[in-house]
């Protein structure tokens, strides 16, 4: 299927996307990242093989074009919000040697914790406007960190799919 915006939607390995990508010099020092348009599982946790209609694609462009026109704001907030749960839950742990066997991070601030925040998986658009950022987190493979953001405001923020 072919849109005015994405241009060539088909499907991907976690559901479609298109030929539009994604990119930003904090993430993945400007690589480009992939895209999804729509959820890839239903309310019954069965993949989606039905592609987006063509308002649906209108309205996940919608969404995506007024995501990047804020891009510098929800990136603050995105690093705001990591770090207050780098805080919350890892600072215990990786700022005490007793506890992590290794020397403290001496993460103190939002700049010192960007480092950890910077490699994008990919980004999900889906109704209503909402987008989920996916991040490979480097303090914490296994659960990684997910931001969602729905009517252009970063609501939660989590491990990936606990949003």
């Amino acid at each position: 299927m072919k849109h005015a915006y994405w241009g060539e939607v088909s499907e991907s390995w976690a559901g479609f996307s298109s030929i539009t990508q994604f990119s930003h010099p904090f993430f993945n020092e400007n690589a480009s990242r992939e895209i999804f348009l729509g959820d890839e599982f239903d309310e019954n946790g069965d993949e989606i093989e039905d592609l987006p209609s063509e308002n649906q694609l209108d309205e996940y462009a919608k969404t995506y074009q007024a995501f990047l026109f804020n891009i510098e704001d929800h990136l603050q907030s995105i690093q705001n919000k990591a770090f207050e749960r780098y805080q919350k839950l890892y600072a215990h742990y990786y700022e005490n040697a007793e506890k992590s066997g290794q020397s403290p991070l001496n993460i103190t601030d939002i700049n010192a914790h960007n480092s950890y925040i910077q490699t994008m998986l990919h980004l999900r658009v889906s109704t209503p406007n909402t987008i989920r950022i996916l991040i490979h987190y480097d303090l914490d493979t296994e659960h990684g960190l997910e931001f969602k953001l729905e009517n252009n405001e970063l609501i939660q923020v989590g491990g990936i799919a606990e949003t």
